[in-house]
């Protein structure tokens, strides 16, 4: 571990140098970090970093920031001291705290950046306080529990300066430039219909909200885990992985994939807010529960259908969405002991004049038929820049603009906007077990929704507009 108050070769500690005590001396090899203004960190000056929710993801995450001691992981924050334990390990220096709102409050003159890894429903409370005190964020995926949080989060990063990145890696590979740069320059011509799938979900959904009292475990804070959340009894079907299947703490697997899966999407169309969305799930779920009669637990597969509008030149265009298992038609181009995409799922884009799949992150992107490879120069083509460092690239980037590099890959105007629109699709699969009774007729929200996304509001059936935002339980606000 690197120790921030480490001193250098002249004897002055590393608080001193930056805050410009030793300015004179240092003049002419790193300018104090109080000149260059609030939230901005010198090239030459290691980022102190804090980590929220560092078990598990988090601490992978945290490994890539640190990248083998070039920056500073200097306070950490875990609601369960048995799930961050290898994490505490790690940095031994770095101080420990259960609340992230007593860490940023002690700690706001200790760091310049936070990291956050923790479930779904407290990624915007979290990410929110830490950018009213000037502090970069990065953040895992999917951004935000829900539209309005996606929406406020990438307004306060605009508008405090804010250096930003979520955690959707394969938006910093090779992969998504290639696919960007072979759509953009007409490779398959005109895009009118996408196809994006994943295996997700691998763990439980589908299923009766459980009733049983079980102890918390004594290493566990259940009130903090909850957060803005809904108090309910701890379960261990909640804790530590399949939260991502109940609808007040996760997104199900369209949350948890689809900004891995449609960000090559995303970027190579130039998509924005869709118009409109319509789902269906599969007739039963989990258990014989009918859809309508389980409105806790996400399902156990579903089928989504947006559409955007054209845009800058290129044609309006469906995305079709698929999981839980179901896929969409194998191409005609594909020979049969060639995959389709790959284990974690894929994208076919359907173009006038042929097709592009790639796997999962946008991995191995290829032309179909997959012999047309042979003759594409797509060296040709490569006009991106491209993001280095390997498998922690896109944490060290994000580290990098926090420097003043280049903005980070999936920073949030680019990532708000992504989340929004994975997250409409969990609106729709929400909204199907709605009724609406106007003008004496019951209106079902199985039905296409229509959505002006300016004004975030479904404009056909208004019950659906409860999910576009959601009430924080009492103590916890969002604080805009």
């Amino acid at each position: 571990m690197v120790n921030k108050d480490k001193k250098n070769e002249k004897g002055m500690s590393r608080r001193q140098f930056v805050t410009g005590l030793g300015a004179s001396v240092a003049l002419f090899s790193i300018v104090p970090r109080h000149v260059l203004g609030k939230g901005y960190i010198p090239p030459s000056d290691k980022l102190n970093v804090a980590g929220v929710g560092v078990g598990g993801r988090g601490r992978s995450v945290l490994q890539g920031i640190y990248n083998g001691g070039t920056e500073n992981i200097v306070a950490l924050c875990d609601v369960d001291d048995a799930r961050a334990e290898a994490t505490y390990k790690d940095y031994p220096n770095a101080k420990r705290y259960k609340d992230f709102r007593k860490m940023l409050e002690a700690e706001k003159n200790n760091i310049d950046a936070v990291m956050v890894a923790t479930p779904d429903h407290t990624h915007a409370v979290i990410a929110m306080a830490a950018m009213q005190l000037g502090k970069h964020v990065y953040v895992e995926k999917p951004l935000t529990h829900n539209i309005y949080e996606a929406r406020m989060l990438t307004e306060m990063a605009r508008k405090n300066k804010i250096v930003t990145q979520m955690g959707n890696q394969g938006s910093s590979g090779e992969g998504v430039r290639q696919m960007t740069e072979w759509i953009q320059a007409g490779v398959i011509g005109d895009v009118t219909n996408v196809h994006a799938w994943t295996n997700r979900p691998i763990w439980p959904q589908g299923l009766p909200t459980p009733t049983e009292k079980v102890p918390v475990p004594k290493t566990l804070d259940w009130e903090l885990w909850l957060g803005p959340a809904n108090f309910r009894d701890y379960n261990p079907i909640y804790v530590p992985f399949g939260w991502r299947g109940w609808w007040d703490f996760g997104t199900g697997a369209l949350g948890d994939m689809a900004c891995h899966i449609i960000d090559p999407v995303f970027r190579a169309l130039k998509l924005g807010y869709p118009i409109s969305v319509e789902a269906s799930v599969t007739g039963v779920w989990t258990n014989g529960f009918k859809p309508a009669n389980v409105t806790d637990s996400c399902p156990s597969s579903s089928n989504i259908h947006l559409e955007f509008p054209a845009r800058e030149g290129m044609p309006a265009v469906k995305l079709h969405w698929y999981d839980g298992g179901i896929k969409p038609p194998r191409p005609e181009e594909l020979k049969d002991d060639e995959p389709m995409g790959d284990w974690n799922g894929g994208v076919i884009f359907e173009g006038k004049r042929g097709k592009i799949m790639c796997g999962c992150y946008g991995a191995n992107p290829t032309l179909l038929p997959t012999s047309e490879m042979a003759y594409f120069n797509a060296e040709k083509l490569k006009s991106l820049p491209r993001v280095e460092g390997n498998d922690r690239g896109h944490q060290t980037s994000w580290v990098a603009a926090c420097k003043g590099g280049a903005p980070a890959s999936s920073n949030f105007d680019y990532s708000g906007p992504l989340t929004e629109t994975v997250l409409m699709g969990n609106l729709a699969l929400r909204s199907l077990a709605l009724t609406w009774e106007k003008d004496g007729k019951k209106i079902s929200g199985d039905k296409k929704l229509l959505w002006d996304g300016q004004n975030m509001r479904i404009t056909n059936f208004e019950p659906a507009n409860q999910f576009v935002k959601r009430e924080y339980r009492n103590g916890w606000s969002l604080g805009v």
